[in-house]
């Protein structure tokens, strides 16, 4: 994999014209950002009302709509902001019928290694988000982190400075672990774009999406996910 799309996040609907938050929505949104070149998507579900869900039936309608249009993994993300209690997400989590192909569990959230192993020991593959060297470290006395498709560098610092520090702790913290699990780098707003180059000049991959930011590169309005896969695509091959 090397660049996934990720496609909606946990902004709210209406943050932006073209946010996918629907079943219908997400599958259209997962044509276009495969036809623009994305080969792997992070989805966040929505329940009805239009808020983050874990509920087994918006997981099901969310996948199965996605699924039935693209043939590319599909992940969701586990975040504890929407299901705060560990235990009753991991419940929810156990219910689920349709299962994604990966999904994303972050390393500095309470419960993360009970989650990651259920949904080892479900069949579906583990991206270990890490903030920080803190979660690294996490991830390791886990003993996880040989077991995860993907370990993902997730510097949320808005200023770049603190977050290119941030980012070479993770690296000197990940040096020796895990060497076969493929590392995913990528930003939040003001960093994204910058992150996106770092991933490419450190040959990993990478994830660009109105989740992760609304503007291209030149500081305008993003159309749509799909044209900010096409320029991440375009920075991307220029580090080739």
């Amino acid at each position: 994999m090397r660049l996934q799309a990720a496609c909606n996040g946990a902004r709210r609907p209406g943050a932006h014209p073209r946010l996918p938050v629907t079943p219908a929505a997400l599958a259209a949104d997962a044509v276009a950002v495969v036809a623009a070149g994305a080969d792997a998507l992070h989805v966040h579900v929505r329940g009805p009302d239009g808020t983050e869900s874990y509920a087994p039936a918006a997981v099901a309608a969310t996948l199965e709509a996605v699924r039935a249009v693209v043939d590319v993994p599909v992940g969701l993300s586990t975040g504890r902001w929407v299901v705060p209690d560990a235990e009753a997400r991991h419940a929810t989590v156990t219910a689920w019928t349709v299962l994604p192909d990966f999904a994303s569990v972050n390393f500095h959230e309470p419960g993360a290694p009970a989650l990651a192993r259920l949904l080892l020991d479900r069949g579906v593959a583990v991206e270990a988000g890490c903030w920080d060297a803190d979660s690294v470290q996490a991830l390791v006395d886990a003993g996880l982190a040989d077991d995860c498709v993907r370990v993902l560098l997730e510097p949320v610092d808005q200023d770049l400075l603190v977050a290119t520090a941030t980012l070479d702790d993770l690296l000197d913290a990940l040096r020796d672990i895990a060497p076969g699990a493929g590392r995913l780098l990528h930003g939040y707003g003001t960093t994204a774009w910058a992150m996106l180059a770092r991933a490419a000049d450190l040959g990993f991959a990478t994830r660009i999406g109105l989740e992760d930011t609304l503007v291209l590169p030149d500081g305008t309005e993003a159309p749509d996910n799909a044209a900010l896969v096409a320029a991440a695509l375009e920075i991307l091959g220029r580090a080739d």
